[in-house]
């Protein structure tokens, strides 16, 4: 009789105890409730998933769609850092739309959203550089050197030509490749080597 004595003398300290044993305290800090609401978070990015969630009537569950509103706090600087699929904020966001969800139940949805979310990955680099970086202006060209104008060859006087008299013409123009020129014979068939297409 004097354990309940003293829990009358105390009420205060009796409802403390109770209410702290009541209290659940999470052994990892919240830890392994981060890294699950990231994933399912994350799971959100995949068309393919949200279509199966329509299809199993989750979004029929007003549990589960409080759960999406309460999901939204991933949308905040200090947690979207740890996002690496940031579409899954854009459909999170969707979610919360009861036309989407109920469109996410049919099958052509679920495709158009997936080709959709495909050829924005797909082009999103090279149409964001187009609008973002600006086109330098073309340099203008510098104007070439000078060249110093070419000599004039030398004519020869008609003294230094040999005589045409007694030695057979020369041919008006010697060919490559015929003796006593002083040219090599230019060999296309050396010069351009195998013509087969290479495999780099």
């Amino acid at each position: 009789m004097d354990v309940s004595s003293d829990d009358a003398d105390h009420p205060s300290e009796a409802g403390s105890s109770q209410a702290s044993k009541s209290v659940y305290k999470d052994p990892d800090d919240g830890r392994q409730r981060f890294l699950l609401e990231l994933e399912f978070v994350q799971c959100l990015a995949n068309p393919m998933y949200i279509h199966y969630l329509a299809q199993n009537r989750y979004f029929e569950d007003e549990a589960f769609i409080g759960y999406l509103k309460y999901l939204q706090y991933w949308q905040r600087p200090e947690y979207v850092k740890y996002i690496m699929y940031p579409h899954c904020l854009f459909f999170l966001e969707l979610l919360q739309n009861a036309n989407f969800r109920n469109a996410m139940a049919h099958p052509g949805n679920k495709e158009l959203a997936h080709r959709q979310q495909y050829y924005y990955w797909k082009f999103y680099k090279n149409n964001r550089l187009k609008h973002i970086l600006p086109r330098p202006l073309p340099e203008p060209a510098p104007p070439p050197p000078a060249a110093p104008a070419p000599a004039a060859p030398a004519v020869p006087s008609l003294a230094q030509m040999p005589s045409m008299g007694a030695t057979a013409p020369a041919p008006p123009m010697q060919f490559l490749g015929q003796q006593g020129s002083a040219l090599p014979k230019a060999d296309m068939r050396n010069n351009v080597g195998d013509r087969r297409k290479r495999k780099y």
